[in-house]
């Protein structure tokens, strides 16, 4: 079975099992009149119908949370992203800005959306011990996915809020405190995936063994146990397959990543939110929601202009013209030439400076080819490009040519078949090299962040000019788009920089491999940089727009969310609340 038929039966599923999910006050203690009991489901076909929820629940959207809570969870963006709105600071969605309250509606959705996964997974787990018409093998591949979900949304719940409840399938009252540390439950739910589920599948969109071991690598890098993740890296890079048995690699060309046809067959995607468009059941129900408010206003795409990226995130792209390598400290005084106040109508020379190819499928901007919809005309696709920049973002746009395969119109917001990846090889990759600079293995490290900066310089992944910009649908030239110039690190560049400049290559990597793509914001944290980085940006943002006016990053209280005073209002006995405030929010 292919992914997307493996999304349409997810969403069919989903009719006969959501009544048990469903939440009332406090998370998952509430199941409504007329649901199937769990006696009923308690069969080979049931417990695969229940899991199938659990996987629905990955993007984050339906029945739990808002549209900006699923896949990459784009309102958590600085300093890659704009909100965009061009009205000013919006509290929920400059993520972690100091503007964030305990009452922010985003929050409490965030919140919700990921404890439904939980619930979903807990019913599987309940279940899975009264089933007997199944083999003991095929029982733990079940109840390893499982534990591999929950992991994941526990993950998820974990880096937003960092102190939250575990409930798990045996708990009774789910009034529990958030005072304990869920690391080691993580840990043990990636473990048991490791041991238990299956190396391939017979669905394309499930998880795998690889995948279990690349999120418990993950899992340990987050705690910065660095020997823990090499170890489980090496095995993903050496060894790991994708669910259809494919040995894993990049894929050839950066843009592969976001193309649906090519996601059964790509080498890269180890763990991603599957989507699906035009199946005839609902486009809330199967398509990439999360970012249905990303596509650029007034344009071709329906709604609505959010989630821009940063002139701070453009000018990370500039090279250096005599290496071919990023700026890692002063980027932002080699500034790309942006067209901040000028009309479309009104002539613009564009940038003619060195450029990392990865920019034109990032980040729209004006006079480059906007995949094949034609050159990207700036300010009319901008609401107000002195609020919030002139770049739009690119990742999550379909193709003109395949928009009747990936694109679903039938909402005021449309979304698109194109999955989202929450564990790549260009991530593993990255996280490897990190683990490998922190346990001082410094070539090893290079080798990784150059197999990434290989893909991205092969000419045949360039962006390039059309035959004819009247009639983008003919075609593109021979020319590139742009003057692109990306070089590998030469060798022996990271043992000679040592760890120090090793390690700022990698997360400069990261920052442009996976820009966009919510990752940026929890890497900072995670090194302990949030402060210094985003304030910078926020100084340097501030300079050129004006929707970032007053925003600062405050240490020991902005690393986390705060717990959402809902939860906590609900979560009260005896007149007290159990669960506590984060730090800082009081």
């Amino acid at each position: 079975m292919d992914m997307k038929s493996f999304r349409q039966i997810l969403m069919i599923a989903l009719t006969a099992v959501l009544p048990l999910q469903s939440c009332k006050e406090s998370f998952l203690d509430y199941t409504p009149q007329g649901a199937l009991s769990e006696e009923v489901l308690a069969n080979k076909d049931g417990l695969n119908s229940l899991l199938i929820g659990a996987y629905a629940a990955l993007d984050g959207q339906g029945n739990y949370g808002l549209n900006i809570t699923g896949g990459t969870a784009w309102a958590v963006g600085p300093d890659n992203s704009i909100y965009g709105s061009g009205y000013g600071g919006e509290s929920h969605a400059n993520a972690l800005s100091g503007n964030v309250e305990p009452i922010t509606a985003f929050i409490n959705e965030r919140w919700k959306a990921s404890y439904a996964g939980v619930a979903r997974c807990n019913a599987v787990l309940r279940v899975a011990e009264k089933v007997t018409n199944m083999t003991a093998e095929e029982k733990k591949n079940i109840i390893g996915q499982t534990r591999f979900l929950r992991g994941h949304y526990y993950f998820e719940l974990k880096r937003m809020f960092n102190m939250v409840p575990w409930i798990d399938e045996t708990t009774v009252d789910f009034k529990q405190p958030n005072d304990k540390d869920i690391w080691p439950k993580i840990e043990e739910d990636f473990k048991y995936a490791v041991e238990n589920v299956a190396e391939t599948q017979p669905d394309a969109g499930r998880i795998n063994k690889t995948a279990a071991i690349a999120y418990l690598a993950k899992t340990y890098l987050y705690q910065k146990k660095y020997p823990e993740a090499k170890t489980n890296f090496d095995l993903v890079i050496k060894n790991g397959v994708t669910s259809k048995g494919i040995k894993l690699n990049l894929n050839p060309q950066f843009e592969d990543n976001q193309r649906p046809e090519k996601e059964l067959t790509s080498p890269e995607a180890l763990f991603a939110v599957d989507m699906s468009a035009n199946v005839g059941i609902g486009t809330i129900a199967t398509a990439n929601q999360g970012s249905m408010l990303n596509f650029p206003i007034n344009s071709p795409f329906g709604c609505c202009g959010n989630f821009l990226p940063s002139i701070d995130l453009v000018n990370s792209f500039r090279t250096n013209p005599a290496t071919g390598l990023p700026y890692l400290d002063d980027y932002n005084k080699h500034e790309i030439k942006h067209d901040i106040g000028i009309l479309s109508t009104q002539p613009f020379t564009k940038d003619e400076g060195t450029i990392d190819p990865r920019l034109d499928w990032t980040a729209g901007r004006r006079g480059i080819p906007f995949k094949d919809w034609g050159l990207m005309p700036g300010n009319t696709w901008i609401r107000n490009s002195v609020a919030t920049g002139p770049y739009v973002n690119l990742k999550n746009i379909y193709w003109n040519a395949t928009k009747n395969l990936y694109y679903d119109g039938t909402a005021w917001a449309p979304g698109s078949a194109i999955n989202y990846n929450v564990i790549s090889f260009a991530d593993v990759l990255l996280m490897a090299a990190e683990a490998e600079a922190q346990t001082g293995n410094l070539d090893v490290a290079q080798t990784y962040v150059n197999r990434v900066r290989a893909r991205a310089a092969n000419p045949q992944g360039f962006v390039y000019k059309y035959k004819d910009d009247a009639t983008p649908l003919a075609g593109f030239s021979t020319t590139p788009a742009a003057n692109y110039l990306i070089s590998l690190y030469p060798e022996g560049s990271f043992q000679a920089g040592g760890k120090e400049f090793s390690l700022k290559a990698i997360y400069f990597e990261r920052k442009l491999e996976l820009a966009m793509q919510g990752h940026r914001f929890f890497d900072l944290v995670r090194w302990g940089l949030a402060d210094s980085f985003l304030n910078a940006y926020y100084t340097y943002e501030i300079t050129k727009v004006t929707e970032v006016t007053g925003l600062k990053f405050t240490p020991n209280k902005n690393e986390y969310y705060p717990i959402p005073q809902t939860q906590i209002d609900i979560s009260t006995v005896d007149g007290r609340p159990t669960l506590k405030q984060n730090p800082g929010y009081q």
